[in-house]
């Protein structure tokens, strides 16, 4: 029930990473993979039977691979105490961009949320109490 998923899954990536390399576009292939799953799980959610088995056989794939989600990152951390010489060495451009890319982050999370607010709030109607308008 599984392998059906795992198929989907790394039919999307695959998908995503030949898309990146034709079109040379910027963003990682496993992105646009997930972008291309998502847009495959609204289309069928919009049609006749929105619980298919594949969907479901996401689901269960998709919530074993959080449960063991923490050996996904063993890798990472062996890249990094193997390449903990360029880490020493260059230490201060890493903390900057690190930090930089943070505060940018959070700024244009800020700044989006602020503007996504107002925006609300200049669509909805005014209050009203029994009738009357308030404020």
């Amino acid at each position: 029930m599984m392998i059906p998923a795992f198929l989907v899954l790394l039919a999307c990536e695959l998908g995503g990473n030949a898309l990146r390399q034709m079109l040379g576009l910027p963003v990682p292939g496993p992105v646009i993979g997930m972008a291309i799953l998502a847009a495959g799980l609204a289309i069928r959610k919009a049609g006749p039977s929105p619980r298919s088995s594949i969907a479901g056989s996401l689901e269960l794939t998709a919530e074993a691979l959080i449960r063991h989600m923490g050996l996904l990152f063993v890798p990472a951390g062996v890249g990094l105490i193997a390449e903990i010489g360029v880490l020493r060495s260059e230490w201060l451009p890493i903390a900057a961009g690190l930090i930089g890319s943070t505060l940018l982050s959070l700024a244009v999370t800020g700044l989006v949320m602020h503007w996504s607010i107002r925006r609300r709030a200049s669509r909805r109607p005014p209050d009203t109490v029994h009738g009357l308008e308030r404020g």
